[in-house]
């Protein structure tokens, strides 16, 4: 079958910024990573196959001196040895196990270095969501044409409404031309004249690059998950904005905050971080209470959280965009990362709701095992990971279960 992903940086730009952070903090960190559909699909017979043909396709791919050149001129953030890194970055599809079991439901296991297995995440789902829609021939159906138009009306919408947004839609997408249609209407609207809102860019480090956009992105909940693993959930956002800081010297600044709950992260979160973190994403919860949460937490430091930037990135849509940007503006710098609607919205096809989490990890290869980890939702009922590996992390942090 034919490859689905054929570029290097057809990924999001946080799981580049995250593996300089890695290595830079983290070199022999190893991890490992799971994957779940939470609407328990059943997959094509030989689904795990070709997905496993597709893996493989990865050792193919390397960084392009166009792509380096790029990203050297868009993202000065990230330092240049990093690069040296990617020029001689190989995938492997041993680090990926792939199976159905008899009622045809996918299971996935990555496992390996962190610095490594980091960049396979959004490929291998982006590589799941295409493969599914052509092997039950849903990719037939679908209309680039219409979809550039219903991607203009969404535009339109949120730019009237003064929403600034981005493209977050990389790994939920129905192909590649979805995201690239997408992304193509976005920056053909926002170019069509003035407006009160802002198109900032993508996800995607290719499409930007292929649209002469700004890749936009920090970090994903796995930075603070994997540290909460090796070193416990208590002073695991201390631990990640340090390293983050180390790394960048405070640019990337907006923080990811929920991966265990806001109580400790506001007990982790002091005034040096509040200045040199220029804002945070909200990522589940009620977006009002959240925001909140966000509003007092930043009077309570004595800064003015209208100088801030709140990212709202939690299943938006167009209407929640501009419900949220209605209210929120009052009270601080929003902006939206909005993914699965923007990239994978066709009439008749539903998209697939599949995640790969970090799971567990280690401080250094020598270690003979791994520290589980997980995900405590700010929604009720979303905790991602093991039940009983939920429940001691709850109980190291004192939450009511």
């Amino acid at each position: 079958m034919k490859q689905i992903i054929n570029h290097f940086t057809d990924d999001d730009l946080y799981k580049f910024t995250m593996c300089c952070a890695v290595i830079d903090n983290f070199p022999r960190a190893q991890v490992k990573y799971s994957f779940a559909d939470r609407n328990n699909a059943v997959y094509p017979g030989g689904f795990a196959k070709e997905l496993g043909e597709q893996i493989k396709m990865l050792e193919n791919l390397v960084i392009t001196e166009e792509e380096i050149a790029f990203m050297k001129r868009k993202c000065a953030y990230i330092p240049h040895w990093f690069y040296n890194y990617l020029k001689g970055y190989r995938f492997n599809h041993e680090w990926v196990k792939a199976w159905q079991d008899d009622s045809g439901h996918l299971h996935l296991e990555i496992e390996g270095s962190w610095a490594d297995t980091i960049l396979l995440e959004v490929k291998v789902l982006a590589i799941i969501s295409e493969l599914y829609y052509r092997m039950t021939g849903q990719a037939e159906s679908l209309n680039y044409t219409d979809y550039y138009e219903k991607s203009i009306g969404k535009v339109t919408r949120l730019l009237d409404a003064g929403c600034a947004f981005s493209d977050f839609g990389t790994r939920r997408r129905a192909s590649f031309e979805a995201e690239d249609t997408v992304v193509r209407a976005m920056k053909a609207c926002y170019a069509s004249r003035k407006w009160k809102g802002q198109f900032v860019g993508t996800s995607n480090v290719y499409l930007a690059m292929k649209h002469d956009l700004t890749p936009v992105g920090t970090m994903a909940h796995e930075f603070i998950c994997a540290i909460g693993g090796m070193y416990g959930p208590q002073m695991a956002n201390h631990i990640a904005m340090n390293s983050w800081r180390n790394t960048f010297r405070g640019a990337l600044g907006t923080y990811l905050y929920d991966s265990f709950g806001w109580n400790i992260f506001n007990l982790n979160f002091s005034e040096d971080f509040a200045n040199l973190f220029k804002g945070l994403r909200i990522d589940s919860g009620d977006n009002r209470e959240q925001l909140q949460r966000i509003v007092e937490k930043y009077h309570s430091l004595g800064i003015d959280p209208k100088t801030k930037q709140v990212v709202f990135s939690n299943a938006l849509d167009t209407d929640r965009a501009i419900e949220i940007q209605q209210y929120a503006q009052k009270y601080c710098q929003p902006s939206f990362g909005i993914g699965t609607h923007f990239t994978n919205d066709f009439v008749g096809i539903d998209p697939l709701n599949i995640v790969i989490k970090l799971v567990a990890a280690k401080i250094t290869e020598t270690w003979t095992f791994y520290n589980d980890t997980c995900k405590l939702s700010e929604d009720d009922g979303k905790h991602t990971g093991n039940p009983e590996v939920i429940a001691r992390f709850m109980d190291a942090l004192h939450m009511k279960r």
